[in-house]
């Protein structure tokens, strides 16, 4: 019996609390994150037509989780208590990755969240400004990117889940949402940077399975369905920092050269905001993980195959520039390898050869055709979302990279350094040669020939014959300048001051902060946008002040035209000759989106660049937010409210009786 206890103790601390050293390199491959099981099951709906409309119940916990991240520079793992959504599917050796959540169009989802995070004074009995951080073990949940109501307890971001609350949300998904990539996080106004950083943070796939017919578009998905030649390997990857640190008498553990240090027996956490600044990731010497894994290994891929590359950026701040390279034969990555150590490693092993990406959505929306990537990389801001169809070319290892672009090009106002983020690892198949472009479209046309109903197969093949177009596929019809004509453009400027900002307002007391929207700080009594169901608008984006990720809930934009500083357009197939090296913008004009880069090259109103977007108030009505995706900045009060009402029909928004 006494053996038996010893085994049982052995194996239930293997599953529940791994050693760090049980955590081996070859743990570090990486998966899809697991997938959060409803009371029905997706297979089924994935291998038939879309399943009747139906119910899905999940629960979703928010705890203090245990765990270790690898830790390159020490080649060992850090132990780490982080904030995290969790679910019973949760993975033993990465029990902070949140879940993957898949829905299909037609669903009504209700989510129970439970917040089982320690007791907070702050939630309860708070008197600071309302730009201050605080709270922060309060929460809420946000599905960033779906196109739901903002109402009630729906996706509604202006209300606080606090420690040891339970709360039912209730995702009513409409039958014709679009199928794509999105995600969710907490958007708790003053713990949102913090609960993010810290790891909370998930994907959630709309799962397409309706082809297009005659007259109707359908879902790329059903597109990228395996066949007898290419199995669309499916990747769900989802990039943190998580800015974790190990404290001493209050104060941040550091090496010699200002990294963060932790030794045995540290745990590392996220805190506060003290370490939130433009260049402190950076110089904390950590790393962007995927799907938990720092350094990990993709396996699984085979020349030739072409691969479905769903990338979330889930981080608060930095960009990410991804860039896939050969790498050098009988070369590997050396067990200690700081992150200063990348930019010198990637310059030696990592040829200049670079893999083509190919972006078919954008922000989870089909585009109109697929993109070949300019300069082979792809530009993730805070909150972006890119579908990339990946083709290796031949057999061997390739280094993923955070490639090095012009600071105007980054959150952080710096050169962006160069670091390794993992290798992928293909075995040999079909080797691509010729243009990687022609051989995609091949294939994308074959697929289509197996893939698609007969009544629109040849339709749909000779789409993808001219210049790869996803006319089929797209899910929204563009906003032309009719739609529009006689509304009055929405302007939003972003902007930080040198001192806070207090309003005069006099139902924003207690607002002051110098992370300003439209000169002013954010204010919950506040409506800054007041506009109507059923019609469309244009919106002007600028930032007065270095740059900054635009984010607006709810309805989607499309981009109308990016003017840099000097009066041109760089939203077209042109370069932008004011930042070399750094071309996020090109083949942009008409792409629908949830998140954009608002640009400027200096400090001030002459380096802006302006954009204009275009938006239906098309559903739903109620108040939700639109703020700066760098979530810090969110926090502390660049945030406004927009409110979408009921037409009076004289033009305006009609008022009931109270």
């Amino acid at each position: 019996m006494k053996q038996q206890s010893t085994l049982l103790a052995l194996l239930m601390s293997a599953i529940c609390c791994p050693s760090a050293q049980a955590l081996t390199a070859e743990a570090r491959d990486v998966d899809n994150p697991p997938v959060l099981q409803t009371l029905r099951d997706y297979a089924a709906g994935l291998s038939k037509s879309m399943p009747a409309p139906h119910e899905a119940k999940l629960d979703l916990h928010v705890k203090m989780t245990p765990g270790h991240i690898w830790n390159p520079s020490t080649a060992s793992y850090d132990k780490v208590e982080l904030r995290s959504y969790r679910g019973p599917e949760s993975s033993h050796t990465t029990p902070f990755v949140a879940p993957l959540i898949r829905i299909f169009p037609g669903e009504t989802v209700r989510i129970n969240l439970h917040n089982q995070l320690p007791e907070d004074e702050s939630c309860k009995n708070y008197s600071g400004s309302i730009n201050q951080p605080h709270c922060f073990n309060g929460t809420n949940l946000h599905s960033h990117g779906l196109w739901i109501s903002p109402s009630g307890n729906s996706d509604n971001v202006l209300i606080s889940i606090n420690p040891g609350v339970k709360f039912q949300y209730e995702y009513n998904v409409p039958p014709d949402h679009p199928a794509g990539t999105f995600w969710y996080h907490p958007h708790r106004h003053g713990s949102t940077a913090l609960q993010v950083a810290s790891g909370m943070a998930g994907a959630l796939i709309i799962q397409g399975t309706r082809p297009p017919q005659p007259g109707k578009n359908g879902d790329i998905d059903t597109l990228l369905k395996a066949t007898p030649k290419q199995s669309f390997k499916e990747r769900v990857l989802v990039f943190q920092q998580v800015q974790y640190a190990c404290y001493q008498d209050g104060k941040i553990k550091t090496n010699p050269d200002g990294t963060y240090l932790c030794e045995a027996g540290d745990v590392g956490r996220v805190v506060d905001y003290a370490n939130m600044g433009p260049n402190d990731w950076s110089q904390s010497g950590r790393y962007t993980s995927i799907n938990g894994r720092v350094l990990p290994n993709f396996r699984g891929a085979k020349a030739g195959q072409i691969e479905r590359w769903r990338v979330v950026h889930a981080g608060i701040r930095n960009s990410i520039n991804l860039q896939f390279r050969k790498m050098r034969d009988g070369v590997d990555v050396p067990k200690r390898l700081s992150a200063r150590e990348h930019a010198a490693f990637v310059a030696a092993n990592c040829s200049p050869e670079t893999v083509p990406q190919f972006a078919i959505a954008a922000d989870g929306l089909t585009m109109a055709r697929v993109q070949d990537l300019k300069n082979d990389i792809a530009t993730f801001q805070p909150g972006y979302r890119w579908d990339l169809l990946m083709a290796f070319p031949s057999a061997g290892r390739y280094c993923v990279i955070n490639t090095n672009v012009p600071a105007a090009g980054n959150v952080a106002p710096i050169d962006s350094p160069v670091q390794l983020l993992g290798l992928v690892h293909v075995a040999k198949g079909q080797d691509v040669k010729g243009k990687a472009a022609d051989y995609l479209k091949k294939e994308l046309i074959a697929a289509a020939q197996v893939n698609m109903p007969l009544n629109v197969r040849a339709k749909v093949s000779a789409e993808l014959a001219n210049k790869m177009s996803l006319a089929s596929f797209v899910p929204h019809a563009s906003i032309s300048p009719a739609e529009t004509a006689g509304q009055k453009a929405e302007e939003v400027v972003f902007n930080i001051s040198n001192s806070a900002v207090q309003p005069t307002d006099k139902d924003c007391e207690n607002t002051a902060s110098k992370f300003l929207v439209n000169g002013k700080p954010y204010c919950a009594k506040r409506v800054d946008h007041a506009v109507v169901l059923g019609t469309a608008q244009d919106w002007n984006l600028r930032s007065d002040f270095v740059s900054h990720p635009f984010h607006i809930h709810v309805n989607p934009f499309q981009v109308v035209e990016v003017l840099n500083p000097a009066g041109l357009d760089v939203s077209g197939d042109v370069d932008d000759p004011l930042s070399p090296g750094d071309q996020q913008y090109r083949n942009m004009k008409g792409v629908w989106k949830d998140t954009l880069w608002v640009k400027n090259l200096k400090t001030d109103p002459s380096g802006a660049y302006k954009i204009k977007v275009r938006t239906r108030y098309q559903r739903y009505i109620g108040e939700f937010v639109l703020h700066c995706h760098i979530l810090d900045h969110e926090d502390q009060g660049m945030m406004q409210n927009v409110s979408i009402g009921v037409p009076d029909g004289k033009g305006g928004v009609a008022h009931g009786h109270h």
